[in-house]
Formats: structure tokens, C-alpha cells, sequence
């Protein structure tokens, strides 16, 4: 599927690379954090992967869905999340967007279409199918964007999503952030098929491969793509060729890859390709080093607040487990919820 890749404006490109370094700032302080062991749990950046958040989170509408693996910062802000709220939620604090119960690996906000992220491969596709044909059944217009690893295109249940989004032409899109390792192995290691994007075509889906590092490129397909779900034509693939930057999760000694191999990719990292594209569009380095600048300094102001947000109340255990149809004093569960706030009551009397 062979697809356009129209200029955009400068203004939105700028937007585009405030949104990026937003997201690299905060993952790299995330990971120096992690590193030095304030951050409890596994934690896997997507420092490299800026562009596709970026491109796609532009070119669809509010009200669209997202799923998204728990590699899910880079969605979370690109969706909305507010950094401060996104790095006391990793801290486990109780200013974070869970209250620091769904920490690095549950990103989730739905009132910015975020539903989820996963901390099993491939368990959010199909609950991206899912919610496409929820909007389908409703009558309206919404899509839904599914993202995913390439070590999740062996993985049965995206086979079964595949063949019934495709078989009930749902408004979906899978998008595969394809950065070359399943973990610590590479693709070719493992997969039969080079090109990721042929797999979808047994099941009569379109597809194509784009370069996951340019924001313009992932903005033209998405675009594309959500033209296509609205239209009634059906799921698209998307292969995003991207690479990643930093280890696996925070700790990964990274031995099965080279120094010189990671340099190599930092050329066409989404950063620096996306600076050169201003660049030649006449932008100012002044200007650029201006956003720069601003963006870390929101950063280290957003860290400092997250820090000093509040550990969680112990009761916090016991709440938003349950969905109540109606407040019953009768119902075992409330009680359940209540010695939450006993105990707390006593921990604080301490």
C-alpha cells in the first residue's frame, strides 16, 4: 500500500518537536531515577520511539481510542497526560494519574481515549478490537489504534484479532512499533517473514511499512488509515521501522548489541531527524535551542513536584477494585473497602 507523505505546516512540525523532547526529558530522567533504584518494578523506555506517539496522536481525533503496550510513556503524553502526573505515577506516588497504583507499565487515561496499556505481549490488540466495535456498533465515528512490538506479531491472540477485524471490516488500526529486537533478540532471529507488514495480508488487511522515525511519515499513514476505518474499508497495518535507544527495561547490560551499532542509529533518531527538517525549513537555531531549553527546564520542575507528591494512603489498597451499580450497605465488598480506611485511620494514629 503505497501512500503520500504531504509537508507539514512548520508550526505543527515546532508543536511536534516540543511534544518529542517532552517525552525524551522525561524518559531519561524516569531512567536515571530507575537507576539508581527510586523507582520500584520493571520500567522500559521508549527513547527512540518519539515519532510514532507524536505522528499518530496528531492525525487522529479526540474521542479515538488507544491500547498500547506497557513500553507506554511516550502514548501518555502524547495523548495528554501531563508529565508531572506521568512521572509521579512511575515513582508509585499518589500524584500520579493512578494515584501510583498502575505505575510504568499501566498507562492509562481515558478521558484522553487512552484505555490501557499492557504488560502482557499482545494482550491489547484485542481489546483495541474491541473497542473499535464498540464505536461500530454505536453508530459513530471513532477509531481505534492499537500499538504493539514486533515480538507481539507471534503471539496467537494477534492472529485471531487480525482475522476478525479484518473478517467484520472494524475502524482499527494496528500500528507495530517495529524497533528490530523482540526484548533481546533480533527479528530476523526469529521471524520467517522479513518484512512484518506481509503478515496482515493473508487475512486480506492493507498494510504498509513506514519509517516509524518521521513523524510526517507516521502522521500520513495514520491519517490514512483513520480515513479508512471511518469510511467502513476496514483495519490497516502499520510496520513503523523504528529502534530503540536505550535497554529493554532500566537495568538491561544490553549484551547483545554494540556501542557502535547504537551510534550508527542516533543519526536518524526522531530528534535529530525531525531538528534537520526545521532546519531546512528555515526555522532558527536559536529558536530550536530556545525549546530546548524550555522543555528541560519544565521537565526538572515536573520531577521536583512529582518527588515531593505524597506516597500513596495504605487504604488506597482497597479502592477502585470494585465497580459499585449502587451503594448498599448490605454489600460484603463495601466492607471490604472500609476496614481499607480503618486501617489507614490506625496507621495514621501511630
Amino acid at each position: 500500500m503505497e501512500i503520500e507523505i504531504p509537508a507539514l505546516p512548520t508550526e505543527t512540525l515546532l508543536e511536534m518537536y516540543r511534544m518529542s523532547l517532552r517525552i525524551r526529558r522525561m524518559e531519561e530522567v524516569l531512567l536515571a531515577a530507575a537507576e539508581k533504584g527510586e523507582i520500584g518494578g520493571a520500567m522500559h523506555t521508549a527513547i527512540g520511539h518519539e515519532a510514532n506517539a507524536v505522528g499518530a496522536a496528531h492525525a487522529l481525533r479526540p474521542g479515538d481510542y488507544i491500547t498500547c503496550t506497557y513500553r507506554g510513556h511516550h502514548h501518555g503524553l502524547a495523548w495528554g497526560i501531563e508529565p508531572v502526573e506521568a512521572i509521579a505515577e512511575v515513582m508509585g506516588r499518589s500524584g500520579g494519574f493512578a494515584k501510583g497504583k498502575g505505575g510504568s507499565m499501566h498507562f492509562v487515561s481515558p478521558e484522553h481515549g487512552l484505555m490501557g496499556s499492557n504488560g502482557i505481549v499482545a494482550a491489547q490488540v484485542p481489546h483495541g478490537a474491541g473497542l473499535a466495535l464498540a464505536s461500530w456498533l454505536r453508530g459513530e465515528e471513532r477509531v481505534a489504534i492499537t500499538f504493539f512490538g514486533d515480538g507481539a506479531i507471534y503471539q496467537g491472540v494477534m492472529h485471531e484479532t487480525f482475522n476478525i477485524a479484518a473478517k467484520w471490516k472494524l475502524p482499527l488500526i494496528f500500528y507495530c512499533e517495529n524497533n528490530r529486537y523482540s526484548e533481546m533478540t533480533p527479528t530476523w532471529r526469529t521471524s520467517s517473514v522479513e518484512q512484518l507488514y506481509l503478515f496482515p495480508r493473508g487475512y486480506g488487511m492493507e498494510s504498509m511499512q513506514i519509517d516509524g522515525n518521521d513523524v510526517e511519515a507516521v502522521h500520513a499513514a495514520v491519517s490514512l488509515a483513520a480515513e479508512r476505518g471511518r469510511a467502513g474499508s476496514g483495519p490497516t497495518f502499520i510496520e513503523g521501522i523504528t529502534y530503540r535507544l536505550a535497554g529493554h527495561m532500566a537495568g538491561d547490560l544490553e549484551t547483545y548489541r554494540t556501542e557502535s551499532e547504537i551510534e550508527e542509529q542516533k543519526a536518524h533518531e526522531p530528534l535529530a531527524v525531525l531538528r534537520r527538517k526545521l532546519l531546512a525549513r528555515g526555522v532558527d537555531e536559536a529558536q530550536l535551542s530556545a525549546i530546548e531549553e524550555e522543555t528541560g527546564r519544565e521537565i526538572e520542575e515536573a520531577e521536583a513536584l512529582a518527588s515531593n507528591s505524597p506516597w500513596p494512603d495504605i487504604a488506597e489498597t482497597y479502592r477502585d477494585v470494585y465497580v459499585y451499580p449502587k451503594k448498599d450497605a448490605g454489600d460484603p465488598r463495601l466492607s471490604i473497602a472500609q476496614s481499607g480506611n480503618d486501617v489507614s485511620e490506625e496507621r495514621n494514629q501511630r
